[in-house]
């Protein structure tokens, strides 16, 4: 967690397969398997990235990825916070 003047960033950080940087635009789709492949590794619906995005809008907060394919990813939340 890192504080800002104004909000609050939040973030997760995996060593994983990562992401490639062109498909990196379709993880909030949803629905959206990057893989759809019927062999493919990993299951999953294709929601939670998407209903992160929503919550994050009702919120007014932000969510990002930064990855690189073999390398893990990181996702940041920052959350506007008002200071009395």
């Amino acid at each position: 967690m890192l504080r800002r003047s104004g909000s609050i960033e939040f973030y997760v950080r995996d060593t994983g397969i990562g992401i490639a940087a062109e498909n990196q635009k379709y993880l909030f789709d949803l629905f959206r398997q990057l893989d759809d492949s019927y062999s493919r590794r990993y299951d999953g619906l294709g929601i939670g990235l998407s209903i992160a995005q929503k919550i994050a809008e009702v919120l007014g907060a932000t969510i990002r990825v930064e990855s690189e394919l073999g390398r893990g990813a990181c996702f940041y939340f920052v959350v506007p916070v008002e200071v009395i």
